[in-house]
């Protein structure tokens, strides 16, 4: 049985690489996404497989290699100052823990309804915050430029994205995550408003503009439709995998956040229905599901003892030892609602990749943009462009 559904897998792995080959290749001519054009890359939090996360530096590294577009999370500030952080919680994004002056700060927030225990940025304000430097939040990547970088505010990142992309020679767009919108409310700093506020100094208010926004709650969203015509992305979510490959809805990942407060069943699968499609299609561009939900992966178990198996033989159970299985409909149903699909997040070590690709983070995604994805956020820009361009 393993043997046969890794030949399986295999074999689609090669299908994708000549159906690339078949429809252009290198020049883009045709693709299989909503508009017939080339696959976004979107540098992930920046460069965040070489660089700390949510850095002018990443970001530029970014560009450097090819990103299309450049993606801040955004929280606010105890003055309301937007600045990119992936959560309110700045402990293991930053050297706060490591400044005494700010020893005090330390206390515990309930964030989409979930207690944390840290320093959180609605405490500081933005000149504070720019005391801070940026860490390597993964404990498996580089830390050598811990301590360097400053925390960038939302102007930084669209003022770099501007010069940086006038220096290559073409548009750089900036695709900022509103991140726990409900939180943020509650504190008295909707994060909304102060968006749209920056957005329309640079002139940003129409679909043509640069800028997609994207947010894993609902409501937020329909209120940005009713004030701004910028492209929107109803981000979806999940608590994990399981072994058969289907997806794991434990809260806080089971759905919006502002689904919970409001007492709506629903949940993120539900937004990937062919009804949830048409329904995001009133108020947002495009979805940005999970990649699972597009191409599942599960473990193996050959011998029936319960147990899955170690495919690779390193002693341990990781994603490496989990097969890849038939794509989802969830791209052809976005497509024919008229929704376009950026899908996270790839990531390019051997230990984060499925066994059908072999440590070549390139396979996966090809197998990704053969199936139509219309983006990938990746956190090595360099590869997503190299696998596109291949």
């Amino acid at each position: 049985m393993r043997q046969q559904q890794a030949t399986k897998a295999g074999f689609l792995v090669l299908t994708v690489a000549a159906a690339l080959t078949a429809c252009g290749g290198s020049d883009g001519e045709s693709y299989p996404t909503l508009s017939g054009e080339r696959p976004l890359v979107i540098g992930h939090r920046g460069a965040a497989g070489y660089l700390p996360d949510h850095t002018l530096e990443g970001y530029k590294k970014a560009i450097d290699m090819g990103a299309d577009f450049i993606e801040p999370d955004l929280v606010a500030t105890k003055d309301g100052a937007l600045i990119a952080r992936h959560e309110p919680n700045i402990t293991g994004t930053t050297d706060v823990s490591q400044r005494a002056e700010f020893a005090a700060r330390k206390t515990k927030k309930v964030v989409d309804g979930v207690e944390e225990e840290g320093w959180f940025a609605s405490d500081f304000t933005l000149a504070e915050i720019k005391t801070l430097r940026a860490i390597q939040p993964l404990a498996d990547r580089d830390p050598q430029y811990n301590g360097k970088f400053q925390i960038p505010t939302l102007e930084e990142v669209l003022d770099l994205a501007k010069t940086e992309g006038a220096k290559a020679g073409r548009t750089v767009g900036v695709y900022p995550e509103t991140k726990h919108p409900t939180y943020h409310v509650n504190l008295g700093l909707k994060l909304e408003d102060r968006l749209l506020a920056v957005l329309a100094k640079y002139g940003y208010t129409t679909k043509a503009a640069p800028v997609i926004v994207q947010s894993f709650e609902v409501s937020n969203l329909k209120y940005l439709r009713t004030k701004t015509q910028v492209r929107l992305v109803q981000l979806v979510d999940a608590d994990d995998v399981k072994a058969d490959g289907s997806m794991s809805l434990v809260a806080p990942y089971d759905k919006p956040y502002d689904f919970a407060v409001a007492g709506d069943a629903r949940t993120f699968a539900s937004l990937l229905t062919p009804a949830g499609l048409k329904e995001v299609k009133t108020y947002a561009d495009g979805v940005g599901p999970w990649k699972p939900y597009l191409i599942p992966s599960k473990q193996v178990d050959a011998n029936k003892d319960g147990k899955p198996d170690d495919l690779n033989g390193d002693g341990k159970v990781d994603e490496r030892d989990r097969v890849m299985m038939a794509p989802t409909d969830v791209v052809k149903n976005a497509h024919a609602a008229g929704l376009f699909v950026h899908a996270y997040t790839f990531r390019s070590e051997a230990k984060r990749l499925a066994s059908d690709f072999k440590g070549d983070p390139k396979a996966e995604y090809q197998l990704f943009y053969q199936l139509g994805v219309d983006g990938v956020f990746s956190d090595f820009a360099d590869h997503a462009v190299a696998a596109r361009n291949r």
